[in-house]
């Protein structure tokens, strides 16, 4: 993978993913990675942490029984907004474009017969989202380290340690940080 760094600030971040630099403390964005599914400089972006799974699938966070083709859908902590709602979301692989998510998936999607492109479907309890300019601003401050996003990165049993393979890919310095403690008096 590719630090893109500044090139990238006049261009959309869809489909990227925001790597949370090692130095973040912001407890809702510590040592995550997000996709960005939707970025317009003039209108914000939004996004959904994909390495934070909850370990329940759908047919345990819901009342009442969903339809099969979701009950067993994984679920991630998708960010500190709108913790209050279940979103299902579809990965899907555009060639020539690259990854996409797409917020309008179909039940057959949801068990990964609907679609060849398919990467991989999940749920997200909230997102994230940010304001016009707050996202650029950010990645100015070097508050995300920006990376491409591919299908062999959304391997569901991959996610949880996504934040740390990443790290580990950037060089001895981001592998340093990224292995010392939150609280530096316990190294």
């Amino acid at each position: 993978m590719r630090d893109l760094g500044d090139e990238r600030l006049s261009r959309s971040f869809a489909g990227s993913l925001l790597v949370a630099h090692p130095n973040m403390l912001d407890p809702n964005f510590r040592r995550t990675v997000l996709f960005v599914s939707e970025h317009e400089a003039h209108e914000g972006a939004l996004g959904v942490i994909i390495n934070r799974p909850l370990d329940r699938p759908v047919a345990e966070l819901v009342s009442g029984t969903p339809p099969p083709e979701f009950a067993d859908v994984p679920v991630f902590l998708g960010g500190p907004v709108g913790k209050n709602q279940l979103m299902f979301a579809a990965f899907e692989w555009q060639k020539g474009t690259g990854l996409k998510l797409n917020h309008n998936i179909a039940l057959d999607e949801a068990s990964g017969q609907g679609q060849k492109n398919l990467v991989t479907v999940c749920a997200f309890v909230g997102y994230a989202g940010w304001g016009a300019g707050q996202l650029e601003n950010e990645v100015k401050q070097k508050a995300w380290v920006i990376q491409n996003a591919n299908p062999s990165l959304l391997k569901l049993d991959r996610l949880p340690n996504l934040w740390f393979d990443i790290m580990r890919t950037l060089g001895p310095w981001y592998r340093m940080l990224a292995a010392a403690p939150d609280d530096p008096s316990l190294n």
